[in-house]
């Protein structure tokens, strides 16, 4: 699959977003290593701290689906510069596998590409082998 086409499927999803309070729609698009997509857009309520963000949304749906295995996520916002993921969804992703790539677009569709072990370096990742 192309970064494009993640990048459209992202875009699609923030149509779906609830932004009534920032008015910042996002949309993410996330692609398993089965080669299934699954996408989010960020859901705000009234008690902000209990705001969703698009990429884990995403990754909530893949995960509730059986899937925890994740070649590529990608976030798209109504924005010139690139969309990253914040903190929250970093290590969300991360969580998953640190060699996920991260597709960050703007309005455009231009987009750049980075491993999630690159834009959240030393990420806090227990030893599953603990359990």
């Amino acid at each position: 699959m192309n970064p494009q086409e993640l990048i459209q499927a992202a875009l699609d999803a923030k149509k779906h977003a609830y932004v009534p309070y920032s008015k910042f729609p996002v949309g993410a698009a996330l692609l398993t290593k089965s080669g299934k997509i699954y996408t989010g857009c960020n859901v705000e309520i009234g008690s902000i701290g209990l705001t969703i963000c698009a990429e884990r949304t995403a990754v909530v749906k893949a995960v509730s689906e059986g899937e925890k295995e994740f070649s590529a996520i990608c976030c798209v916002a109504d924005t010139e510069e690139y969309c990253s993921p914040c903190g929250a969804c970093r290590q969300f992703i991360a969580e998953f596998g640190m060699d996920t790539v991260v597709i960050m677009a703007n309005k455009h569709g231009d987009y750049k590409t980075a491993p999630i072990s690159g834009l959240l370096p030393h990420a806090f990742v227990l030893d599953k082998e603990l359990d």
